[in-house]
């Protein structure tokens, strides 16, 4: 069903930022499931890689697909060239749902500051009202300097409304002193915080207007600027797969796309997923235990099970690039 002929005014929106590995989609996934049963709500997911997982994960899982809309931009910050990917993606968005509600995942390593010059825009003044920027924060991260020295990083908690201390069951004594010490630090007074579990917070948090800071001189973001179609919506060649590199933010992202008819050993695929050394991992698999989602981060590995999953995708975000790892992925398909 397309709303191409209804007027789009004003559509609540808020973006939901955090760095890599906070919990974000976890976030998105919370609300959807938890929105009222009579809205559409759209969802533009921003992604570092080149292949584009978040947009597979979220869709996979089960959540009323009738109103939801997923749009994903892969392939680095998405405020890049003049914001262009964005507006695209975002109009096509917003003319295919009309939505309720507009949620904005930046990737963990885009620049927030500039996705809300794009919303704030004069394009989308009558189209979209900016609602609080929630930003999902791991307390345990402030201890590390990877963190507190990334200006991406402090960019997210600068422009939040609310700062959402996420994994707040795993954190030590201290953890939330330092969170809102920081927070008082690097963002504005009076920035609420809240913490949560699994990135479960209630949808009340999401009202209210955001608070629009001055604009930012633009700066180079050290991502590949693209001539090609991204990997994430180019033809698998007929060797079944796909692969793609991005680097940007002191990070590389090294992903890949199988084609479907490459079904992974479960067993295999689940131990080398357990064992890797990276930032982030995400992957949407076909195993033959079934339709799986992957996430690991902070040496963690979780797994869901998807209802839908049109072919494989894995990514990898490190400082570094693993040259083995695509062997050892291999030697996981039957």
């Amino acid at each position: 069903m397309s709303f191409e002929n209804q007027p789009i005014l004003g559509v609540p929106t808020n973006i939901i930022t955090g760095f890599l590995g906070v919990g974000k989609t976890s976030a998105i996934l919370n609300l959807l499931a938890n929105k009222p049963d009579d809205e559409r709500w759209a969802v533009l997911v921003n992604e570092f890689g080149e292949i584009g997982v978040d947009g597979s994960l979220v869709k996979g899982q089960k959540i009323d697909k009738q109103k939801v809309f997923i749009r994903e931009v892969a392939g680095g910050c998405m405020c890049c060239a003049a914001g262009l990917p964005m507006k695209i993606a975002l109009n096509q968005l917003l003319l295919k749902a009309n939505p309720d509600r507009l949620l904005i995942e930046p990737t963990g390593l885009g620049h927030p500051k500039e996705v809300m010059e794009v919303l704030t825009s004069a394009h989308y003044r009558d189209v979209l009202s900016l609602h609080k920027n929630i930003t999902l924060v791991d307390a345990r991260n402030l201890s590390d300097a990877r963190y507190t020295n990334h200006e991406t990083f402090n960019q997210q908690i600068a422009i939040a409304d609310t700062v959402v201390g996420n994994k707040v069951d795993l954190y030590q004594a201290g953890d939330l002193g330092k969170l809102t010490a920081y927070v008082a630090r690097v963002s504005r007074p009076n920035t609420k915080v809240i913490l949560a579990e699994h990135g479960a917070f209630l949808l009340a948090e999401l009202e209210g207007d955001a608070i629009i800071q001055e604009k930012s001189s633009h700066h180079e973001h050290h991502h590949h600027l693209h001539s090609k179609p991204l990997a994430s919506e180019a033809t698998i060649p007929e060797s079944g797969m796909l692969k793609a590199i991005n680097e940007g933010e002191g990070f590389y992202s090294i992903g890949w796309r199988f084609s479907s008819d490459k079904v992974f050993e479960y067993q295999k695929l689940t131990l080398l997923l357990t064992e890797l050394k990276v930032d982030r991992m995400k992957a949407v698999m076909i195993t033959d235990k079934g339709l799986l989602g992957y996430n690991f981060t902070a040496g963690q590995l979780t797994e869901v099970v998807l209802d839908e999953c049109s072919e494989s995708r894995v990514e990898l975000i490190n400082n570094t690039i693993d040259e083995l790892f695509e062997i050892q992925l291999l030697k996981c398909i039957k």
